[in-house]
């Protein structure tokens, strides 16, 4: 088998769980791209809501005041990798403070910090935002393989598919982005 080629940078890039994805942590999820390198990758998932909790009241237990009403900020679950850790994927329009984020392209960025959750809750922060706990992680390597065996399909990001549909019609969306009609796709592709 060929090694899958390690210089394609899918930063900024949308994977969609295939049907016949093995693991059921990413069944039918999409993932937004955060990090891509030859040594390492990270992303949030996009579409699977935390019903356990919602943003006021990760702003009551954390103890961080906020005007009324609390911006409604989706909650997501964001990967299997430090479920206790939270990462807010925002719009490029806000500026984190310090060092602090990670500027993904013009478009997305990514801050791991109270600091914008406070400036959330006060009104003063990105346009558009999603809070994720936990991340998807994966080595060298690790990532390319997977999509040479067919577990992700890749889609460019926008704006729209990742903060301005319902998290239940991002992954439908994100195919239909390819040309892709979701009921077209089968876990047994490519088998005869």
């Amino acid at each position: 088998m060929a090694m899958p080629d390690l210089s394609v940078d899918l930063t900024g890039t949308l994977l969609m769980a295939m049907p016949g994805m093995g693991d059921p942590r990413f069944a039918g999820s999409v993932v937004y791209l955060c990090v891509h390198s030859p040594s390492q990758a990270m992303g949030l998932i996009i579409n699977k809501p935390m019903d356990e909790i919602t943003f006021a009241e990760m702003m009551e237990q954390l103890e961080i005041a906020h005007k009324d009403p609390v911006p409604d900020v989706p909650v997501c679950y964001g990967g299997p990798v430090e479920l206790r850790r939270g990462f807010v994927l925002h719009s490029a329009d806000y500026r984190p403070r310090g060092e602090e984020g990670l500027r993904v392209d013009h478009r997305f960025a990514m801050t791991g910090t109270l600091d914008i959750l406070e400036d959330i809750a006060a009104g003063q922060g990105p346009k558009n935002a999603l809070l994720a706990l936990g991340y998807a992680g994966w080595g060298a390597g690790q990532l390319e393989e997977e999509i040479q065996r067919n577990d992700w399909l890749t889609a460019p990001a926008t704006p729209e598919l990742v903060f301005g549909l319902a998290m239940e019609r991002k992954w439908d969306a994100a195919l239909e982005s390819l040309g892709i009609h979701p009921l077209m796709l089968s876990s047994d592709a490519g088998h005869a």
